[in-house]
């Protein structure tokens, strides 16, 4: 009847919708999976992707922070001191970049408007890396603190630290109708570096190059190529060919090896190519006046650095001294004492420092404490030794430490430490002076005002305690690291309490990633990184951009 028709149509209806699910499982069953490898490469795929996408973002954010410093920053404030700073090298920058500018008025004096990163000069002569690519802009230290610091690129010709001032003058092309004056600071920090040692051997101003500013690298790279091309002159005679292809570098420190070894790899991977008929007849010969070359590392890997010299053919003459350099030979005095010509084409000098004409002139103002020649005297606390109120920091001064790019950094980031302490100091024996004087018109009392004046002294005592706890300036070595090329570098690492020596291909990637890392920007960075894969894939540039 119809009551039985009625209650079986949702059974059916039940029953059709059921047959409809079994029937589309059997068939999504029937369906074959996609192999293990395809779905493993999906993945794959997927990831990358959202690791590219990640790191390019993050690469756009720090690069867009780095170029886009605040629009506004803290003004001069007439009621801090200044602090005037002498150098823009790793000791100045190191300190300008770990500094508290809310403490102080800060201004930087240096003939140079920039940042060079020294290890990595010897790259920059043999075109390995262009020379824009170490050097970072002082400004875009300046940029990113918190108040205003003024930048002057001048050279500093006196300092008077009787009088506190400062004397400097603008040496460049061009000048404005203002270009010398007189600074005075309140604390002064000292960080002029140093010059190339000559030793006064005759004729190494005036015939050799150095190997210490971006210039000079700039200089060596084109003198390098003017002797290559002058020996590939037709009719030049035997002699004058091996004579221009000569190549002596003077100075068995890490800046003569590494200058070496990228020599030896320009003619290696691009003299053979270009200049086939001239490469075996370069010719490189390291000379120092010491038993053995890079004197600060280990026996084995000072052994291991010569072996692989011998390997490339780079000669070392050690124990042997530079008497006098002329035009075209330089006259040195050998291992067995006696005095011989080496003809050359291109001398490099990177033979250690001496003071600056400035350094000496403020040490012969203080002659009762500034005793040593080698450079200025200061205290644990890098002051200066006969005055108050100057602090001496990296290569112009004379300590127990070598001079080196590490000393110098780590001696910038104490002292901007250093001087943030005196700060608060001072800061704090204001405060407790006012607090002193506000507790003398309170009544005296348990209770009220009394008490909480009482609290608040003592909380500050504490603080001023705590802040006259002055630690002297240790320096933590971190290591040696040094490249002699063929793609090999040598590393001195402390490692508990001895050293540990390592030396090949896998130091290598150590010794250019640590330099990467030490690169002061993301921009120094990547510029860095781009020149290596642009040589390893195209070569080093030997076009020349002038023959003056």
């Amino acid at each position: 009847g119809p009551a039985s028709s009625s209650a079986s149509s949702p059974l059916s209806s039940r029953l059709f919708t059921t047959s409809r699910i079994v029937r589309s499982i059997e068939t999504e069953s029937a369906i074959p999976k996609p192999p293990r490898w395809r779905r493993a490469l999906t993945t794959f795929g997927r990831v990358t992707l959202v690791t590219v996408l990640g790191t390019t973002a993050t690469f756009m954010y720090f690069a867009t922070k780095e170029t886009h410093p605040p629009a506004w920053q803290k003004p001069f404030d007439k009621d801090k001191k200044t602090v005037v700073i002498l150098g823009s090298g790793w000791a100045a920058t190191s300190m300008l970049k770990n500094m508290d500018t809310e403490d102080f008025n800060v201004v930087l004096v240096s003939p140079r408007n920039y940042f060079l990163f020294t290890p990595l000069l010897p790259s920059v002569a043999v075109g390995t890396l262009e020379a824009r690519s170490i050097i970072q802009s002082t400004r875009y230290v300046a940029r990113h603190k918190e108040r205003r610091v003024s930048i002057y690129e001048a050279e500093a010709l006196k300092v008077d630290p009787h009088n506190k001032q400062v004397t400097i003058a603008d040496l460049s092309d061009i000048k404005g109708d203002v270009n010398n004056m007189t600074i005075p600071y309140d604390i002064l920090v000292y960080a002029v570096g140093a010059e190339t040692q000559t030793f006064g051997i005759p004729g190494v101003k005036e015939h050799s190059c150095f190997l210490k500013e971006l210039p000079d690298a700039e200089k060596l790279r084109e003198r390098v190529m003017d002797c290559i091309e002058s020996a590939a002159f037709p009719d030049q005679s035997e002699a004058e060919v091996d004579r221009l292809m000569h190549m002596i570098v003077v100075g068995g420190g890490p800046t003569g090896v590494e200058f070496s070894g990228e020599l030896h790899d320009f003619i290696k991977d691009d003299l053979r190519s270009w200049y086939p008929e001239l490469a075996d007849k370069l010719k490189i010969t390291l000379v120092e006046a010491l038993p053995n070359v890079l004197p600060m590392f280990s026996r084995e890997l000072i052994q291991y650095t010569e072996s692989t010299f011998k390997e490339q053919n780079i000669e070392v003459l050690t124990k042997t001294m530079v008497k006098e350099v002329k035009d075209k030979v330089v006259v040195v005095k050998n291992d067995k004492g006696q005095i011989e010509e080496l003809p050359y084409g291109l001398l490099v000098w990177a033979a250690g420092n001496v003071s600056r004409p400035i350094t000496r002139d403020l040490m012969a103002q203080l002659p009762q404490h500034q005793t040593n020649r080698r450079g200025l005297l200061v205290d644990d606390y890098l002051r200066l030794l006969g005055v108050n109120d100057v602090y001496a920091i990296g290569d112009c001064t004379a300590t127990s430490y070598a001079p080196t790019a590490q000393v110098a950094t780590q001696q910038g980031r104490y002292l901007a430490r250093l001087l943030g302490q005196l700060a608060k100091k001072e800061e704090l024996e204001k405060k407790l002076a006012e607090l002193r004087g506000e507790r003398s018109g309170l009544p005296e009392g348990p209770e009220g005002k009394a008490k909480n004046n009482a609290e608040e002294i003592e909380s500050v005592v504490k603080q001023l305690n705590k802040a006259s706890k002055i630690r002297p300036f240790h320096y933590s070595h971190q290591g040696s690291l040094a490249y002699i090329g063929s793609d090999k570098a040598i590393a001195d690492l402390p490692f508990f309490n001895g050293n540990f020596a390592s030396g090949g291909v896998a130091t290598f990637l150590f010794w250019r990633s640590a330099y990467v890392s030490s690169l002061f920007s993301l921009r120094n960075r990547t510029l860095v990184m781009s020149d290596w894969l642009k040589v390893k894939l195209f070569g080093r540039d030997v076009s020349r951009e002038s023959r003056n």
